[in-house]
Order: structure tokens, then C-alpha cells, then sequence
């Protein structure tokens, strides 16, 4: 295999034509020839460059609006063929193929595309490459005589080794680009694939039709491809010691924090995204159960919420989400349903109140002001817009040996159909079903065993006592009374308190603790064995006892 190969023609299509003329330039002064298709070719004409057309080259004009104009033998044998093969070198002698030292390819925008407002099925189809894929997989398999090019961020690199080597690449630099090559391709199909199978999901959605309740009816992929390019290296993981980078989903139209554009502040940490990304689902997850028409404020900490609210106002429901656990809130990250204006920022920049994140769909250029004045620091993002976001259907869990696959737990409260199962009938002026679903929403994004607490307050339904990530749900109980004793604002003591558990209670135990300390509701999956020691208790002490048949653990 040689170190040192001189490339005498260079096939270049691209569709990004950054950096273009500057590369062919290089090649065009070094005597290299120029091939090259439709757009591609005019564009080095224009530069004064000569360029041989592909179809001269394979005896056929491009057709079918551009489906068809490198698939020849012309073109991927002169890619393929090994120059130190002799049937090789045979075969392109009989049939007149001229070698292809040096490819630059880069793909149809198919991501770009799909991420365009109203793109169409027919724009995302057309944007499917399937020429430039085969020679770029052709070139890069042939790697010890061919270079190949996928982006225009390699030209610089190839044109400073290809002026230190005489005009050579060098075996390494090849192998390089090959490995990068693959990755390329990679990441192209799974983006097609995402994109495809996400339609079928939208598909069946908008007809009505419903998730099949068979688990083998609706069966996850048989294989995954997942390929995802490095958005951002981090200074570390978790500890200083672990290293860390996030990694973007190609063609995810789904607003998240990966894709948000960072106004303010320091760089983001592992933490700091980890947390920031289940701020903005509690908060997506609250508003979008009010259709958008209130806003909602969540504040994560350790991965868990310990504060949320929906309220009549941004600033209200900020300062209610905050209210919930001021003392954990301290060095917490906070997500916005809405537009973060200047009467959120107010509150969000008061001088007992310290946050690591702030993220909202937009920030207004006052709001933005506020919280740069209140510190240097604050990272403040804008994720977009929010109302008719679609979460990605599946999430992932690395483990040693493999990948855990779940549907997301999207499956909306279904407060209507709660059954009723002691206690008195459930009182509005106490709390609302659909206060109670938005208390489930909250409860969900908690780590199970998880018990929690929530309150009306004035013109908010906000979080007001958080019992997260037990081994016994009893403990969890105690825990989330504990804090809203500190929290609650006298809500607790008022027994305007509600509750929810994310799972049944094996005994009455945990119950009597919330009964004991004054709530008035308790809402729960239901199922257990002892349930009857539940409703008996909530019927000798007045409690409203509502079933919702659906666990809602997050491990």
C-alpha cells in the first residue's frame, strides 16, 4: 500500500460550495484534472476554471431532474479500481477507465431541509442523495489510493498537506478521511431513517389512530444506526475526572436544549445540560396540558424538580416555582413555558435568588439586560418556540453491554377517567381535576419512589413539598411533608394541600403520614393488595381518594 499518492484527477460535487473555488484552485495549480456534475461544474467555470463535464465523461447527460449522473462504471471504477491490482489495472485498461484520485463530496442538505418550516414529504424525498453516498463510500473503501472530502471544513487541511508533500496525500491523512468518510454516511442514513420513521408516528396520529395497547403489536426497530456528530466538548463529566461532549440528533425538529443558542454566561457544563433538559420538559409538559394559555415555570436541581408552577403570568409562575423550595432553587437551573419578559427577569435577578441556567423560548432584549446586569455568569438560552412541540418519541439509557429503549412517558392525565374510590366527592374550591393532572405531570418528572405535594396559590397551581428517590414510599411521605412545612407558605396548614404518589401504596403507612399532616386529596395509580386499608382510612378521616390506574415511575 503507498504512503505518497499524487492525484492526476479529482471529481468534485458538492452542494455546499463553501470553500470550493479556493480547493479547485490548489488541485487545478498542482495539474490536477477537474471532473465534476450540474451546479458543481458551473460554479468552477464561472471561477475561470477548467472543468470537464461528468457526462463527457460517462457518455450520458444527467436525467431524471439529477437522479441519475455519476451511478456509471466509469465513475466508481475509477474510484474503485486498485492501482497495485493487476486484474484491476486490467480491467480499467479494457474498458477505458481513467483512475479518480481525489473526491469531494458533500451530500444533498437532507437535515437543513427537514428542519425548514412547511418542508413537504416530496422536498425531504428529493433531498435524499444517492449518488454522492456510493462514491463517497466507493473512494473511502479504495482509501489507499483515493482521498475523499465530506465537508468543507477538511480543504484547508488537504490543500496544506498537499503543498508540504509536492502535491501528494499522505497513507494517514487517507485513512482519516476515510474513517470520517463512513461516519459521514452514517450519520446521513440515520437522519433519513429518524425522519421516516418519525412520519409514520405523525401519520398515524393525526388519523386518530390510537397506540396499540399490545406490546408486540407496535414493536420497537430491530436495529438501531445511530450516528450523531459532536455539538459540543465539554470541560467534564459529572466529576472532574470523566471526561464529557454532547452530541447532537441529526435532523431533530424538536426544540431542546442541544439546540439552543446560548446569549449569556459561562460555558455549559454536563450538569447544567442534564438538568436544563428536564427544566424544559416540566415546563413544556405543564404549559402544553393549558394548551399554552398559561405559562408555567420549573426549577430542576440534581435531576429533580424542586419547584414548578402554572400561573396566570410568567412572572407569577417563576416566582411560585422558585417559592417551592427556595433553599434547594438556590443554584438551580429554571425553564419557561413563554417568552421570558422583563417582569420574569425582575424576579429571576432578586438578590436572593441564584441560578446556574435560565432557559425560555425567546428573551426579550430587556428581560436579556436584567439578567446580564445580575450576573456575568448566568447562562441564559433560547430554545424556540415551544407550542406544538413534538418530544421525541424513544429515550436511551447507556448500560454495560448495550442500550435500554423506552417509549417516552408521553401518555397525557387522564383525569376523567380517575375512579373515585373514598372520600368525599372532590371539592373545586380545594382543587380542580385539572390542577390534580398538573400535579401528575410534576410528580412523573420526579424519581420514583416519588410522593408530592401541590397547592393552589391565588392565581397559581404550584409544587409545594417534593418526596423524591426513596427505597419506600413512606419515607418519601415524610420527606415531601418535611419541606412543604418549610415551603408551603402555610398552604399545608391551611389543608389546601393535594397529593399524588407515582405508584400504589403497599400500606396505609405512608397515607396516614400526608392525612396526619393535613391533605386533603391523594391521588394514586392504585393496585396494591392493602388499597382497602387506604380507602377506609380516607373514609374515616374525610380525605378524597382518586385511582388513576397508570404508574408513572422515572428511574
Amino acid at each position: 500500500m503507498p504512503d505518497l499518492v499524487r492525484p492526476r484527477r479529482a471529481l468534485l460535487s458538492v452542494s455546499d460550495k463553501s470553500g470550493l473555488i479556493d480547493l479547485a484552485r490548489e488541485l487545478h495549480r498542482l495539474g490536477v484534472e477537474l471532473i465534476s456534475t450540474g451546479g458543481t461544474a458551473r460554479a468552477l467555470a464561472d471561477a475561470g476554471l477548467p472543468v470537464t463535464p461528468v457526462e463527457r465523461v460517462t457518455g450520458f447527460p444527467e436525467m431524471m431532474d439529477g437522479r441519475v449522473k455519476t451511478l456509471h462504471p466509469l465513475i466508481h471504477g475509477g474510484l474503485l479500481g486498485m492501482r497495485d491490482n493487476p486484474e484491476h489495472v486490467r480491467a480499467m485498461n479494457q474498458h477505458a477507465i481513467a483512475p479518480i484520485d481525489l473526491l469531494c463530496v458533500n451530500l444533498y442538505p437532507f437535515a437543513q431541509t427537514i428542519a425548514r418550516p412547511g418542508c413537504t414529504r416530496h422536498d425531504a424525498i428529493e433531498n435524499i442523495d444517492i449518488g454522492g453516498p456510493a462514491m463517497v463510500r466507493s473512494a473511502a473503501k479504495n482509501h489507499q489510493d483515493v482521498a475523499v472530502l465530506t465537508s468543507p471544513e477538511q480543504y484547508a487541511g488537504i490543500i496544506t498537506e498537499l503543498r508540504a508533500r509536492d502535491g501528494c496525500t499522505s497513507l494517514a491523512t487517507r485513512q482519516r478521511l476515510c474513517a470520517e468518510a463512513f461516519s459521514h454516511t452514517a450519520r446521513y442514513d440515520a437522519a433519513i431513517s429518524a425522519y421516516l420513521l418519525r412520519e409514520l408516528a405523525d401519520t398515524a396520529a393525526a388519523g386518530g389512530t390510537p397506540r396499540p395497547a399490545a406490546p408486540d403489536a407496535d414493536p420497537l426497530p430491530m436495529r438501531f444506526e445511530v450516528a450523531m456528530p459532536i455539538a459540543q466538548s465539554l470541560r467534564y463529566g459529572e466529576n472532574p475526572h470523566q471526561r464529557a461532549a454532547v452530541y447532537a440528533r441529526e435532523g431533530s425538529l424538536t426544540p431542546s436544549v442541544v439546540g439552543a443558542r446560548q446569549l449569556h454566561g459561562k460555558e455549559l457544563s454536563y450538569n447544567n445540560i442534564a438538568d436544563a433538559s428536564a427544566a424544559l420538559e416540566l415546563a413544556w409538559a405543564l404549559s402544553e396540558r393549558t394548551k399554552f394559555e398559561r405559562p408555567a415555570a420549573a426549577v430542576i436541581k440534581h435531576a429533580n424538580p424542586c419547584g414548578a408552577a402554572v400561573a396566570g403570568t410568567l412572572s407569577r409562575a417563576v416566582d411560585r416555582a422558585i417559592a417551592g423550595d427556595p433553599v434547594a432553587a438556590f443554584g438551580g437551573i429554571i425553564a419557561c413555558s413563554h417568552e421570558l419578559d422583563e417582569a420574569a427577569a425582575m424576579r429571576l435577578a432578586g438578590k436572593d435568588t441564584f441560578l446556574e441556567v435560565v432557559l425560555a423560548p425567546s428573551i426579550t432584549p430587556e428581560a436579556l439586560e436584567v439578567l446580564k446586569a445580575r450576573s456575568a455568569n448566568v447562562r441564559l438560552l433560547e430554545v424556540g418556540p415551544l407550542r406544538g412541540r413534538a418530544p421525541e418519541r424513544l429515550m436511551f439509557r447507556s448500560i454495560p453491554g448495550g442500550v435500554l429503549v423506552q417509549d417516552r412517558d408521553l401518555l397525557p392525565p387522564a383525569g376523567e377517567k380517575w375512579t373515585h374510590a373514598a372520600g368525599p366527592a372532590l371539592g373545586e374550591s380545594l382543587a380542580s381535576i385539572a390542577d390534580l393532572e398538573l400535579l401528575e405531570i410534576m410528580g412523573r418528572a420526579v424519581a420514583s419512589n416519588a410522593v408530592v405535594l401541590g397547592a393552589r396559590d391565588e392565581d397559581s397551581f404550584r409544587l409545594i413539598g417534593v418526596g423524591v428517590g426513596q427505597v419506600d414510599r413512606v419515607t418519601s411521605c415524610r420527606l415531601c411533608v418535611e419541606k412543604a412545612r418549610q415551603f408551603s407558605r402555610g398552604l399545608l396548614d391551611a389543608g389546601a394541600a393535594v397529593a399524588f404518589s407515582d405508584a400504589f401504596f403497599p400500606f396505609d403507612d405512608g397515607p396516614k403520614v400526608l392525612v396526619d399532616a393535613g391533605v386533603r386529596v391523594i391521588v394514586h395509580p392504585g393496585g396494591s393488595k392493602r388499597d382497602a386499608d387506604t380507602f377506609a382510612l380516607c373514609n374515616e378521616r374525610g380525605v378524597t381518594c382518586l385511582i388513576t390506574g397508570t404508574r408513572r415511575f422515572r428511574h
